[in-house]
């Protein structure tokens, strides 16, 4: 059974994060709710997140300011940041929300569907990556210690059910223009990956 991703859910008001809460129940993910910027921040030190959810206006730091504060974190400025902001706000809330690292803008009242597509579609890239890490890790460990021929035909197994995960989750990617941006470097990591394989299936001279 995959292990649960950890969805951070960034705002003041409690009546908001509940309700966040309960959109996202179905994707069976933990949710970590933080009211502020500082909590957010904690959290982050302690936690490996697929996603924030990230309001905008806010006491003491903003999304904004939050958001900047991420991305300057060597461990976190790949993590992918969607704000959430009130319907009414300037219009260059949006303009600022991308020029500080966001990857999406959702006004306030949102489709609760196109929420939850979004969320999943990250939360399913963050799966992946993980799943890929554990791969190269097994590069690293396993085949230093044994001969690689030993080790390839299990490990290119594993990644080619990767690839068809990947392929089937790509559908739903291309929808979306940031999702495709990281399925496509999620999609260069498993040709990388691919390409080492095939190195230790190859006899040295």
């Amino acid at each position: 059974m995959a292990e649960k991703a950890n969805i951070l859910l960034v705002d003041d008001r409690d009546e908001n994060l509940v309700a966040l809460e309960a959109i996202l129940s179905s994707l069976d993910q933990n949710m970590i709710r933080a009211r502020s910027g500082d909590e957010a921040l904690r959290a982050l030190l302690t936690n490996e997140f697929a996603v924030i959810l990230l309001d905008i206006v806010m006491p003491g730091m903003d999304g904004f300011e939050i958001a900047r504060a991420i991305k300057r974190r060597r461990k976190t400025r790949e993590v992918p940041i969607i704000f959430l902001t009130a319907v009414d706000a300037g219009p260059d809330y949006a303009f600022r929300g991308y020029a500080a690292g966001a990857v999406d803008y959702i006004s306030k009242p949102f489709d609760p569907w196109v929420l939850r597509t979004k969320v999943s579609i990250f939360v399913e890239l963050h799966r992946k990556n993980q799943q890929l890490r554990e791969q190269s890790e097994l590069l690293r460990t396993q085949f230093a210690a044994a001969p690689a021929g030993e080790y390839a035909a299990e490990l290119s197994e594993r990644l080619t059910a990767v690839e068809d995960q990947i392929g089937a989750l790509s559908e739903w990617a291309l929808k979306d223009e940031d999702a495709a941006k990281a399925m496509g470097t999620l999609e260069q990591r498993v040709g990388e990956l691919r390409t080492a394989i095939d190195t230790l299936r190859t006899p040295s001279d």
